[in-house]
């Protein structure tokens, strides 16, 4: 496989593999602080056998990476981080079964957190199935990606001291052009 055709193929496992809901939860957690499997299980309620298995698929993935190995217990205990560039962002004409995985995740992560939200607490919320100029659209899609990492640039772990839980999600895409409208 060239390398040209490895790149999509790479996109659609990192896809697929973030779109399983609790992983997702942790690629979320993870941007704001390094983890280990056992702290993951804690935070997320979670068995460290069930923790420590979706975070090999993430890190087999290479959506996370390993920040560091460091003894525990006579054993060894791995610490996983998250960086918003590690992101897949699918390639134009890659396969888009991935994609559609992800966003199916997105919004149950959404409808998940909702159930969450502060009372009288600000908030946006954004829908849109417009016709815009590409290159408006590649601003838009642009100023929505650098916002999202300054975001996690700026995370920091649970319960920081001076933070504020916020929810952040996006499925940004191009959509088809319908069949003309037929006239009357």
């Amino acid at each position: 496989m060239t390398d040209q055709a490895a790149a999509p193929a790479a996109d659609l496992t990192r896809l697929r593999v973030m779109a399983h809901p609790l992983r997702l939860r942790m690629v979320s957690l993870l941007a704001g602080a390094p983890f280990s499997a056992t702290e993951l299980a804690r935070e997320l309620a979670i068995s460290q056998a069930a923790a420590s298995y979706h975070l090999r698929q993430l890190h087999g993935a290479g959506v996370i990476a390993l920040l560091e190995v460091r003894p525990k217990r006579g054993g060894r205990e791995r610490v996983y981080t998250y960086a918003p560039a590690v992101t897949p962002c699918a390639a134009p004409g890659a396969d888009s079964a991935g994609f559609e995985l992800l966003a199916e995740a997105i919004a149950n992560e959404i409808r998940r957190r909702r159930q969450e939200l502060l009372p009288g607490s600000p908030r946006l919320g954004v829908d849109a199935e417009i016709w815009v100029e590409p290159a408006d659209w590649q601003e838009a899609v642009d100023a929505i990606r650098d916002a999202s990492v300054r975001l996690h640039d700026r995370a920091r772990g649970p319960r920081s001291p001076g933070t504020i839980r916020v929810s952040l999600s996006a499925a940004l895409f191009q959509m088809t052009t319908p069949a003309p409208l037929a006239d009357d």
